[in-house]
């Protein structure tokens, strides 16, 4: 995917200055698509050129203007376009996971503190998530149409924390059994 058709996306859902976009890609789709800040206007600044979106100047008082950006009807196509189009299934590149498989050839203890730190990292994700979805989605059986997709990618981020979380405490074990100590 490209950034641009997450930016289409988040546009599509609510318009928004370059800041404010970079902002909920830290707290929202950035948890699935990742850009930082730089990306996000660099990006926006060539679907301008492409006319995806268009920019409507805002004038600040005491501060500069301000652009807020909406999906234009080309981007609207372009979105839709994107949305038909047949992917590759997501292929898993895990520095991890070959850490663990090579682990023997180094110091397995190093190996086996590092999946503990990941550990820790999903386990505070998978608390975020689970913290949106009590916040944003208290009733998941009434949720259709947006609301509803919203929330089955918030679903599929948990469940693949808490593989993560068990895939962690798997290695964790085998790897104590494993330590000749």
């Amino acid at each position: 995917m490209a950034l641009e058709h997450a930016i289409l996306v988040s546009l599509d859902e609510r318009p928004g200055t370059g800041y404010e976009l970079a902002r909920r890609f830290d707290k929202s789709i950035g948890f699935f698509w990742a850009a930082t800040h730089q990306q996000i206007y660099r990006t926006l600044k060539r679907m301008d050129d492409l006319r995806w979106v268009t920019a409507e100047e805002v004038a600040q008082d005491g501060r500069p203007d301000k652009k807020v950006y909406r999906v234009s009807p080309e981007g609207r196509q372009e979105l839709q376009r994107w949305l038909r189009e047949t992917g590759e299934p997501a292929t898993v590149r895990h520095d991890l996971a070959v850490k663990i498989r090579g682990a023997s050839l180094g110091d397995p203890r190093a190996v086996a503190e590092e999946v503990a730190r990941h550990r820790r990292h999903h386990a505070e994700r998978l608390d975020v998530y689970r913290a949106i979805e009590k916040k944003d989605f208290p009733d998941p059986s009434a949720l259709h149409g947006r609301r509803l997709h919203q929330h089955l990618v918030l679903r599929g981020g948990i469940k693949a924390e808490e593989a993560l979380l068990e895939w962690c405490d798997e290695v964790l074990a085998a790897m104590r059994e494993d330590d000749p100590r």
